[in-house]
């Protein structure tokens, strides 16, 4: 088993960006750009890599590789946009990896692609930003370039990948100093652990709540601590957790509504299977079904909040309520947009800066509709 901290050490350390290794401040797949440019990273990291793994380390300052984090990211759905935009598209996986010295709120992104058959190129099927559908992407040194392809693709890599993921491989030193490290660091959150096959071990910890005799967690941290990867963290939902002796179920509630009437709504459902062979499979189903709302009520919503991001637009003051309508804005907009105002999604793309410039609160709200959006919308 790869302990993906390492891994990321071994890549930063051994190599510069080559055919099979990317590194990136930050990525956008947000936005149409950024989203256009992560496929063609991607595309060209399957075709210029086809039998061995290709990594992009997110999180990284390209000129002295210092490791600065990036945001939690939630990628159950990010195979169904590769799967959405791409030819004879790879298996694409995101895993969030903890540092120490980060804050708690940042990880680094360790996105792994495998090519599903190498003996096939890897395409873009339609338009996006720039790039038109049909388009093939080679590595060409750090740069990932459009090509003309050629199928005989010169295997230089296998040696090199190998031995970095070798050297990356797990122990029980690097199991038990994560251990002991997420205990220290969690003390104040009931930490927990529970060993599966006698080999995975999950340590996971938060704030308990009691609501009709249902136990619930906010500010949760869940991390396979074999790999190093932390595979939730949230401060503001509502989770539920239970396992058995093969499985961990963690189901994500998010707290949605208008006009101070708000409800827990079932978001997402992650499960984790842990085999005998050492393996272990992630299963995500979305449970969310967005409430509904009578259609004038929601005009009257919309439009006030229009009138709310043109004075942030135009950098005017805003008085104590408007204040505390702006915390309900990315709200707003989501269950107008999910009630088929479908002009809604452009009005909250456009408040997005404004809303980073306004102050860290209502930004975190922002980032919190946008990953709800993200997962309804690749689902």
């Amino acid at each position: 088993m790869i302990n993906k901290r390492l891994l990321i050490k071994n890549l930063l350390a051994h190599n510069d960006e080559n055919s099979f290794y990317d590194k990136k401040r930050k990525i956008d797949i947000g936005e149409k750009e950024g989203k256009a440019k992560f496929l063609k990273h991607i595309c060209a990291l399957s075709n210029s890599n086809p039998n061995n793994n290709s990594y992009i380390v997110i999180g990284i300052e390209d000129e002295d590789n210092k490791i600065v984090g990036v945001d939690f990211f939630d990628d159950s759905k990010i195979q169904n946009l590769i799967n959405a935009y791409l030819t004879n598209p790879p298996i694409v996986q995101y895993e969030n990896i903890p540092f120490p010295h980060l804050p708690d709120d940042k990880v680094v992104g360790l996105v792994t692609i495998r090519a599903k058959h190498n003996d096939k190129i890897t395409s873009l099927r339609k338009n996006i930003w720039k790039y038109y559908g049909g388009s093939v992407f080679f590595r060409d040194g750090s740069m990932s370039m459009p090509k003309v392809f050629d199928l005989k693709i010169q295997d230089v890599n296998s040696p090199i990948v190998a031995q970095i993921e070798q050297h990356a491989q797990n122990n029980m030193e690097l199991t038990l100093d994560a251990v002991f490290s997420f205990f220290n660091k969690r003390n104040d959150f009931n930490p927990q652990y529970k060993v599966f096959k006698e080999y995975f071990v999950v340590c996971w910890a938060g704030q308990k709540k009691y609501v009709k005799d249902e136990v619930f967690f906010s500010r949760v941290d869940i991390e396979l601590v074999n790999e190093q990867v932390r595979l939730f963290y949230s401060a503001l939902d509502e989770v539920s957790i239970e396992y058995d002796a093969d499985t961990f179920r963690i189901i994500e509630y998010v707290h949605l509504g208008l006009q101070n009437s708000y409800k827990y709504y079932p978001l997402e459902e992650t499960i984790i299977h842990f085999e005998e062979n050492a393996n272990y499979n992630i299963q995500t189903n979305l449970l969310f079904q967005p409430p509904q709302y009578d259609k004038k009520v929601l005009h009257h919503i919309y439009n006030s909040n229009n009138v709310l991001l043109e004075k942030l637009k135009k950098g005017l003051s805003l008085t104590k309520h408007e204040e505390n309508d702006l915390k309900n804005l990315p709200a707003a907009y989501l269950l107008c947009y999910l009630n088929l105002f479908h002009e809604a999604i452009d009005k909250l793309n456009e408040a997005k800066p404004y809303l980073r410039e306004h102050n860290e609160e209502v930004y975190t709200l922002y980032k919190e509709v946008a990953r709800i959006l993200r997962k309804v919308k690749y689902s």
